[in-house]
């Protein structure tokens, strides 16, 4: 009746490594890049005379540095997802900063002493947007889409023995985008010189077709580009499997295929391999060598790891054989104040938080991801499910991708699953998110079997999705019953209806919550608001609040909890994002998002704990909100909540008992609402503790949780704060490297003399960088600051914000320095080696 679909485990293919120059040589040009903000075809010439532009390093994003301004991107339009009927002025939509427009990037670089049989390959991890590549002078390229990653034949440009110069025109079109994009060459340029017979960019495909206990089958595909007049057989190919120690556990040496044109094709048995998952996050190599006789041609390697997907209708998600639940989240690529650049440290930072809080996937939401992004899950556990576009056909916005769709959806795509097709951390693909073909029942389900088809003649191994927001339309017109997994973004009472109606008998949330709340801000009376706005632009941080179209957190869980047919969730959003500052749609000086379960700082919201005590119960989590400083509130009803793995717990106030409260188990999907109502924390009562009649009084709040056979397992408590005595500096490493691009993330706290954080705190706090470091960026989580990112000061917000540490090239220690009027400053060291 309903098919199973299973899928076996695929590896990672990177940028090609060097291994020997004289066979494969790769250059990563970071220095040496020209900037200009201005335009002029002559800027594409070799030797024209760019002196006088800025020096910058690649990845760089001209955008982030700013200023803010109300006029950049301003829109004035209709977001129909949003359920707007008119048009109206959009401020900040698009994060307030300056991406829209023309910028030039040139280099100077020196190709190889001969390049006579060898060929030249440029690879750009992402441009933003419109790139436009002149090598010497000529046009080499050209790629539309700024989130892409793409490759330029540079053989018939490039000089032997002389300078080339690499010329980049980027255009960003206004109205082109529903966040903030990014602007530049915000990921890597690399420079791979191959021999005329060499292995492409992402020239491998890896599978592992058997899986089985004790012994796996890998399968190594290898496509080979060869000067005109030879064959496949004319080659021999000898490739190892490497474990992580580096040791070979086997090989395979063979002479090309007569019968096949370009590929190689091998198979491997492993014995006693180790599975890739999330807790277990193992890869493993194949290094791959081809001969012409006896001479080496290219060397490529290839990282991967096993594991077996399976998509069981009615039953879920198995990985390895293990039913699991996606406990995810959807981010966008910016990186608060970093902005679109792809940096290592802060991408790996990012996945330490959320696997702290018990994430285990990401959606790339709502686009193709950078490759430093992939490889950090690879290494780290973290399922990925890669996103692709957010419009086809149907405008979103006035420039969107719409239109290019016909010319550029297949190559695109196609670029997206080649390139990660052999990472393990990928899952699922995604095809698209919210289009507004969803409603042309004619189009939008051809669209949607054309784009899966695609993926399925790439990657016959993983499931395709997408993220669709109308459930009446797309499962009235086939649209949902075509996708391998339908995607439901929003709307959980509706689920039970869809899974009634679809094939599939699976349902997933792609996209869910859209909760909203600002760091350690707190509105009274408590109770569920949908679109609430406040004076000072900020939503309450109890954790109640939400958009038009969404809900709470706990109104998900209690489907994928008890449905082993909804297989899990994508949160929107990890982290805050620049754009989007819902429901601020007007509200200059809004102008990045409060749905973020962290903000934009990096630093955790209540709404954290909130996740973390539902996704990672294994650990302690013990949470109590608001903070405890409300002088003129003394007697007014003042709620507690907390946010714990345990069953019960009791509040205490000044040391008299408020009470005990039980997690309410006997709360189901069939016996709480469908529908949501503004007055309903039916559901919360399942997963939080609340305490909705307690009243403020100075002095101290404690928990006490309790297991459950009733003991005692952990308490906590918050004090009123005093005055603002001094600054705490909190590292997230305090080692790191001299490679120019390491950051060390550093947390800024207000506490007063007791070392009690100071939650009303505002003081701007003044930054000095000492030694082989410099100061890089900060950011406060305050979705309303003006503040520019850079500049060494910054007002913290509620008592916190996070300032960013870089290095040189240069080892030796780093010293910080913080200071403000009236509190003790803060010395913090780091090593940078």
């Amino acid at each position: 009746m309903n098919r199973i679909l299973k899928l076996a485990v695929i590896p990672m293919l990177a940028i090609p490594l060097l291994l020997q120059a004289q066979v494969r040589n790769e250059q990563t040009f970071k220095k040496g890049w020209k900037f200009t903000r201005e335009d002029s075809k002559d800027f594409s010439r070799q030797f024209y005379d760019d002196t006088k532009w800025q020096s910058v390093t690649v990845p760089h994003d001209w955008a982030i540095y700013g200023p803010f301004s109300i006029h950049n991107d301003k829109q004035s339009v209709a977001i129909t997802q949003d359920g707007q009927k008119e048009a109206m002025e959009h401020a900040g939509r698009t994060g307030g900063l300056p991406f829209v427009g023309v910028g030039w990037y040139r280099l100077k670089f020196e190709a190889p002493a001969s390049m006579t049989g060898k060929k030249a390959t440029l690879v750009f991890d992402g441009a933003m947007s419109h790139a436009r590549v002149y090598i010497n002078g000529l046009e080499a390229g050209y790629w539309p889409y700024g989130y892409n990653s793409f490759s330029i034949d540079a053989t018939p440009y490039l000089k032997e023995k002389e300078e080339n110069t690499l010329a980049v025109r980027l255009e960003n079109e206004p109205e082109s985008s529903r966040w903030y994009p990014g602007a530049g060459l915000y990921r890597n340029v690399h420079l791979v010189i191959n021999e005329d017979v060499h292995i492409p960019v992402w020239g491998t495909v890896v599978t592992t077709p058997v899986v089985e206990e004790g012994f796996a089958r890998v399968n190594v595909k290898t496509e080979l580009v060869m000067p005109a007049g030879k064959k496949i057989s004319d080659y021999r190919i000898v490739t190892q499997i490497k474990g992580a120690d580096g040791r070979m556990l086997s090989s395979d040496d063979r002479p090309g295929d007569k019968l096949d044109a370009t590929f190689f094709n091998q198979n491997f048995t492993l014995y006693n391999f180790s599975l890739w998952s999330p807790d277990t996050p193992v890869l493993y190599t194949a290094e791959t060598k081809v001969y012409e006789g006896n001479v080496l041609k290219d060397e490529y390697t290839t990282r991967f790891g096993i594991r077996t997907l399976e998509i069981i209708p009615e039953k879920g998600f198995f990985l390895n054989g293990k039913m699991m639940k996606f406990k995810g989240v959807c981010n966008h690529h910016d990186l608060g104040p970093l902005g679109g650049i792809a940096n290592e440290a802060g991408i790996r930072r990012q996945i330490r938080i959320l696997k702290d809080m018990g994430c285990n996937a990401i959606r790339t939401s709502h686009n193709m991801p950078a490759p430093e992004l992939i490889r950090a899950c690879d290494e780290m556990g973290m399922m990925v499910m890669a996103e692709s576009f957010d419009e086809w056909k149907g405008a979103k916005v006035q420039n969107g991708y719409h239109k290019i769709f016909d010319e550029w959806v297949e190559k695109d795509l196609v670029n997206l699953i080649r390139h990660y097709r052999n990472n393990p951390s990928i899952v699922m693909w995604c095809i698209g998110n919210e289009v507004p073909d969803q409603w042309n029942g004619n189009r939008g389900p051809k669209l949607s079997r054309m784009l899966q088809d695609i993926c399925h003649r790439e990657d016959p191994t993983r499931p395709v999705t997408q993220g669709m927001d109308a459930p009446d339309a797309v499962v009235n017109n086939n649209m949902a019953a075509v996708m391998d997994v339908a995607g439901f973004n929003y709307r959980p009472h509706k689920y039970q209806e869809n899974y009634n109606k679809l094939p599939q008998c699976i349902i997933l949330g792609s996209e869910t919550a859209s909760t909203i709340s600002s760091r350690g801000v707190y509105k009274f009376p408590v109770k569920r608001r949908s679109m609430q706005k406040y004076p000072d632009h900020q939503s309450s941080s109890y954790d109640v609040e939400h958009c038009g179209w969404s809900n709470l957190p706990e109104d998900d869980w209690i489907w994928h909890e008890d449905n082993a047919w909804c297989i899990g969730e994508f949160v929107w959003t990890g982290f805050d994002y620049l754009g989007e500052p819902t429901p601020y749609y007007t509200d200059w000086p809004s102008h990045s998002s409060l749905f973020g379960i962290i903000d934009l700082a990096g630093l955790p919201k209540d709404r954290f704990y909130l996740y973390r005590s539902h996704w990672n119960s294994g650990e302690e989590t013990l949470h109590i909100l608001p903070h405890w400083n409300w002088k003129g509130r003394e007697g007014e009803v003042t709620p507690v909540f907390v946010y714990t793995n345990y069953p019960s717990a009791e509040l205490f106030i000044n040391g008299k008992s408020q009470g005990k409260r039980s997690k309410d188990m006997s709360v189901t999907v069939e016996n709480s609402r469908d529908s949501i109502s503004m007055a309903d924390f039916k559901r919360q009562q399942r997963y939080r503790l609340m305490w909705m009649d307690t009243k403020y009084e100075p002095g101290s709040i404690k928990v006490v949780a309790y297991d459950k056979d009733g003991k005692a397992v952990a308490e906590k408590e918050v004090h009123t704060a005093g005055i603002p005595h001094h600054i705490e500096l909190d590292a997230d490493r305090t080692v790191i490297k001299a490679d120019g691009e390491d950051l060390s993330f550093v947390t800024v706290k207000v506490v007063d003399k007791d070392g009690n954080l100071c939650p009303l705190a505002e003081n701007e706090i003044h930054f000095k960088v000492k030694g082989a470091g410099s100061y890089c960026a900060g950011a406060n989580g305050n979705p309303a600051s003006l503040e520019s990112f850079q500049t060494p000061r910054m007002k913290v917000f509620n008592g916190m914000m996070t300032a960013i540490v870089s290095t040189t090239d240069k080892p030796g220690d780093i010293v910080l320095e913080a200071t403000a009027e009236k509190l003790k400053k803060a010395v913090l060291k780091l090593e940078s080696k």
